[in-house]
C-alpha cells in the first residue's frame, strides 16, 4: 500500500468527525456508468486544442502550480472572449487571454522574470484572485527551477522520469515546494500530494504515448481530496459530518488547514472513492481512482439550489 493510502487509512479509521455510509458506497457503486469516464478537463468550457503539445504541457504546468483556492466573497471570475469564468475554468482563461495579448506566459523565462505588476495584469478579475502572492512566488519558483535545471522546458523535466510516472510524481515534489502536500494527524504524518498527482494524471491523459503521455505506474494514484469532491460525496449521501461540523460548513465557517477536521475530510474522500472503486471491483469493473475522482469532480461543476455547500479552507493544497 502506497504511502497515501496507508497514512490516510490510519486517518480514516480514527476520524471523530467524518464518516462514510456503506449503503450509500453499494447504491452510487450499482448507477455508477463507468462505460465512458471522461477526463476532468473534457469539461473545460475553453479549448486550447490549437496550442502546440510542447505549449500544452507548459499550459498544464502553469495552471497546476497555481490551481487552488478559488472560492470567496464575491468569488474571484475572469472575462475571457465575452464569457465569464470562475475556478479551475477561469485560471485556463487567464493563461490563454495572456497569450492573446502577447504575453509568453508559457515560457518559464518569461515567469522567471515576471514582476509582480506583470502578474497581477494576467491575473486580473473582478477582484484580486485569493492567495495572490502566494501563487505569483510559486509561479517564480517553479519557473526559476526550470531555468536553473532544465535549460527552461518542462518537456526536459517531464521527459527525465523517463516515462515512470511515479518518478515524475515523487520528482514534481522534489523540486518544487509548492507540491509538497501534507498534514500531520494524532502526531503521524498524513500524504495527500492533491495537485501533484493531479498533474501527473493530466499529462497522461492529455498527450499520446508518442509525445509526453504513456506513463507507467499509475495504479498506485489516489483520488485528488480537494474541496468539490467531499462536496459531491455529501450530495450522494456516500459522506456525512458530525453535527458540529456539518454547522460548521453550512454557515460558511472556515476550516483551518491541518485541523482535524479539515484532514479527516480530505483522508475520507480519498477513501471514500477507494471504497467506490471496491464495490465495482466485486463486480469485475475495473475502474481507476483517477477515473472515479473525475467523474465526481465534474459531477460537482453542475450546480443546483439545494446543493449544500462545501468546506472551505484556505490554503495553496487544493
Amino acid at each position: 500500500m502506497n504511502e497515501i493510502l496507508q497514512t490516510t487509512r490510519f486517518v480514516f479509521d480514527n476520524s471523530k468527525s467524518v464518516h462514510l455510509d456503506a449503503e450509500g458506497i453499494v447504491h452510487f457503486s450499482k448507477s455508477f456508468n463507468d462505460s465512458n469516464l471522461p477526463h476532468w478537463l473534457s469539461g473545460s468550457p475553453i479549448s486550447y486544442t490549437h496550442l502546440t503539445d510542447a505549449d500544452k504541457l507548459n499550459l498544464l504546468l502553469v495552471f497546476n502550480s497555481t490551481s487552488f483556492s478559488y472560492w470567496g466573497d464575491p468569488k474571484w471570475t475572469v472575462e475571457y472572449k465575452g464569457d465569464k469564468y470562475d475556478g479551475s475554468w477561469a485560471m485556463i482563461a487567464t493563461i490563454l487571454r495572456a497569450l492573446d495579448e502577447g504575453k509568453p506566459i508559457l515560457d518559464a523565462n518569461y515567469r522567471a522574470k515576471m514582476s509582480r505588476d506583470e502578474y497581477a495584469e494576467i491575473m486580473r478579475g473582478n477582484v484580486e484572485i485569493p492567495l495572490f502572492d502566494e501563487r505569483y512566488a510559486i509561479t517564480k519558483q517553479v519557473a526559476s527551477v526550470l531555468v536553473e535545471k532544465y535549460g527552461g522546458d518542462f518537456a526536459n523535466f517531464v521527459q527525465s522520469a523517463n516515462n515512470d510516472g511515479l518518478k515524475l510524481l515523487n520528482s514534481l515534489i522534489e523540486n518544487f515546494p509548492a507540491f509538497e502536500d501534507t498534514a500531520e494527524y494524532e502526531g503521524k504524518k498524513v500524504y495527500f500530494y492533491k495537485r501533484a498527482q493531479l498533474l501527473v494524471e493530466d499529462i497522461s491523459q492529455t498527450f499520446t504515448a508518442d509525445t509526453y503521455g504513456g506513463l507507467t505506474n499509475l495504479e498506485c494514484f489516489t483520488a485528488c481530496a480537494d474541496y468539490k469532491l467531499p462536496q459531491s460525496l455529501r450530495k450522494l449521501g456516500i459522506m456525512s459530518y458530525s453535527k458540529e461540523l456539518a454547522d460548521k460548513i453550512d454557515n460558511l465557517v472556515e476550516l483551518p488547514h491541518g485541523s482535524q477536521e479539515e484532514v479527516e475530510i480530505r483522508a475520507s474522500t480519498i477513501w471514500a472513492v477507494e471504497m467506490i472503486k471496491g464495490e465495482l471491483g466485486k463486480n469485475g469493473r475495473v475502474v481507476s481512482s483517477v477515473g472515479i475522482n473525475d467523474h465526481l469532480w465534474l459531477m460537482g461543476q453542475v450546480k443546483s439550489a439545494d446543493d449544500k455547500p462545501y468546506h472551505r479552507t484556505r490554503t495553496t493544497a487544493y
